[in-house]
């Protein structure tokens, strides 16, 4: 049978999928709104309630470009942030592969020109840094222009994980310092007035007000009256700078659990292995069977691990993947690749067709699992086995959020994959127990009431992976329309 032959174009007709798409209208608005202002908010959420100081003394090598950064380094060719102390600082934490960087570069681009006459009326100096923040690029690929990726026009450099020079002679990466919550999720963009203190920070490239507060903040920074003292925010180094991350991780794990890939068929293979409890003696007796069936919480103990072997697997391909992502320059274009196919599973689902990306894991279970006509029946390794498959199946509907989830955590090295992983693995480990357990207390009520949320699930997620295809090819490609929507 072909693949249109598997079409099941009467779904269009039925009133459950338009209700299924305002429910998922309603919920993409709000995740999309909730995404794209997430680092305005999480800024507030990790804001320090230190006294304001200044910003430590940053050293890091510069493009080193004749008439652009040799006038600002010393004799090695290196910034060093406190010659500038005087200046109006502007401090762009960039990086060559983050698109969303390049819409902070655009819009100081646009401005620079304007704002260097604005301060020189007024006699003050305005000087805009690049700092390089992802360390495994290099100066000869952040001079390279290529995709979406211009040099910056202003002075750039790469920073190191100790190019922070601290009050007390120790170093630190600015990038744990200044970005939300020490994660590493660039771009950054801060203000720093003519003694080092931030007096203004944004973590998006399309802010939802139009980049209007941070600019009206450079405006009053260069004015011939300039008082920024009150607009001064504090700062310090986070406890940790992979909270966020796990955070991240737990979230992804609902999405996950849920995928209309997999989801639909867990009720019913939890309540046929429970339900062998029953016949349990006749199996031992048979031979079939060397210990007692387990129970649901051991099923769901089991199912999770299988997970965990799953995405950790995920985990050490990000981790071996990493450089070759961040010196490779496509990941813009990988992720443009994500959208495109997030809308073309989104429509397969929706019409009906299931596409088996990982099929050749589920045949590697099928291949080790038992069933009662074997001569040994292995139920716990089959519900291992089973969460490993679960997994796999659930990558199929999931892809477009788990695949751009490993990008970034390659992108930021092995401590954040770590934690980013492993927020996803715990978070699935106690869904997994949590609902073979309530299976398992309530059987057949919670196995009905799954049964019957299951249409209306993929419905929504088949909707939501349209939307937030279409959504992130915008994104991706016009950031400009984006601002005007959401700003």
């Amino acid at each position: 049978m072909g693949l249109l032959d598997k079409v099941q174009w009467s779904i269009l007709k039925e009133k459950q999928t338009w209700q299924a798409f305002a429910i998922a209208i309603v919920l993409f608005s709000t995740i999309s709104f909730g995404a794209l202002t997430m680092f305005d908010s999480m800024d507030e959420i990790f804001q320090s309630d230190a006294e304001p100081e200044p910003i430590p003394n940053l050293i890091f090598e510069s493009l080193n470009r004749t008439g652009i950064e040799d006038n600002m380094t010393n004799e090695t060719g290196w910034f060093e942030l406190n010659n500038f102390r005087g200046n109006i600082v502007i401090l762009d934490f960039m990086a060559h592969d983050c698109s969303n960087c390049h819409a902070v570069q655009k819009h100081l681009e646009s401005n620079m020109d304007s704002w260097q006459q604005q301060a020189q009326a007024n006699g003050r100096t305005l000087r805009i840094i690049g700092y390089g923040a992802w360390y495994s690029e290099d100066i000869p690929y952040l001079n390279n222009s290529g995709g979406e990726y211009t040099v910056p026009l202003y002075p750039t450099g790469l920073g190191s994980t100790t190019a922070a020079i601290m009050s007390n002679n120790t170093t630190a990466d600015p990038v744990r310092l200044f970005t939300t919550g020490g994660t590493g999720q660039i771009p950054v963009v801060m203000v720093l007035d003519e003694e080092g203190y931030i007096i203004a920070r944004q973590s998006t490239g399309t802010p939802t007000d139009g980049w209007k507060a941070f600019d009206s903040i450079v405006d009053k920074a260069i004015s011939s009256d300039a008082d920024t003292s009150s607009y001064r925010i504090a700062w310090e180094e986070p406890e940790t700078s992979l909270r966020a991350v796990f955070v991240i991780g737990l979230i992804l794990s609902i999405l996950v659990y849920f995928s209309p890939c997999a989801f639909p068929v867990l009720p019913g293979f939890i309540s046929y292995y429970l339900s062998l409890g029953a016949r349990e003696d006749e199996l031992i007796e048979s031979g079939k069977l060397k210990s007692k069936m387990p129970n649901s919480m051991v099923i769901g103990v089991l199912s999770g691990f299988g997970m965990w072997t799953f995405f950790a697997l995920i985990g050490i391909v990000a981790l071996l993947m990493g450089d070759a992502f961040a010196r490779s320059g496509l990941i813009h274009y990988l992720a443009i690749f994500i959208a495109v196919l997030l809308i073309i599973l989104g429509s397969m689902m929706l019409l009906g067709v299931t596409a088996h990306v990982m099929g050749f894991v589920q045949k590697f279970v099928d291949k080790y699992s038992t069933t009662e006509e074997d001569e040994t029946f292995t139920p716990r390794r089959n519900m291992y086995l089973y969460g490993i498959g679960y997994a796999a199946a659930s990558i199929d509907c999931t892809a477009a959020a788990v695949l751009p989830f490993v990008v970034l955590l390659s992108t930021l090295g092995g401590s954040a994959i770590t934690f980013g992983i492993g927020g996803l693995m715990i978070g699935l480990l106690i869904l997994m127990v949590a609902v073979t357990m309530l299976v398992g207390l309530g059987r057949q009520v919670m196995i009905n009431f799954l049964r019957r949320a299951t249409g209306m699930i993929k419905l929504v997620g088949s909707w939501m992976m349209i939307m937030a295809g279409i959504g992130l090819t915008i994104y991706l490609t016009n950031q400009e329309a984006v601002a005007l929507i959401f700003g």
